[in-house]
């Protein structure tokens, strides 16, 4: 009798990886998204001049740490799903990269003077959703799952 090695992930590996893959996709998506705004289409939404001045007076800094975090996030998942140890670091420069971004728009430029607090839940999600990465990757990890 054969016993099945502890190093192949269970279903629920696949199913995380598959959440993770669809989030980070989504989060690749409203990278190029943001890369193409223009004014009108801000303003069509409703957003003030002030939020439309806010959103492009990003500096080159912090839209570059937004790309390094989008793609260092699917980076990162497909390396997760393709059961590589290189997963975790790029689920941590993703971390980094993300927030890098919200502390310009937030701190260093006064975004929350600007727009509701209800505006951090996206960054909050995001920020716990990438810690959780990092976890969840060094778990997989430890069990043997990445090489």
């Amino acid at each position: 009798m054969s016993e099945k090695s502890n190093t192949q992930p269970g279903t629920a590996f696949w199913a995380i990886g598959g959440l993770l893959a669809v989030w980070n996709l989504s989060g690749l998506y409203q990278y190029f998204t943001f890369s193409k705004l223009e004014p009108a289409m801000l303003q069509a939404a409703g957003y003030s001049a002030e939020q439309i001045a806010h959103v492009f007076d990003t500096p080159a800094w912090a839209h570059s740490a937004y790309a390094i975090a989008v793609n260092a996030g699917v980076l990162g998942v497909i390396f997760l799903l393709l059961r590589k140890a290189w997963a975790v670091p790029m689920f941590v420069i993703s971390l980094v990269g993300a927030i890098v971004q919200f502390a310009d728009a937030y701190l260093l430029r006064n975004g929350l003077d600007i727009f509701e607090r209800v505006w951090l839940v996206l960054p909050a999600l995001v920020i716990l959703i990438c810690i959780f990465e990092i976890w969840y990757s060094r778990k997989a990890s430890r069990r043997g799952w990445l090489s």
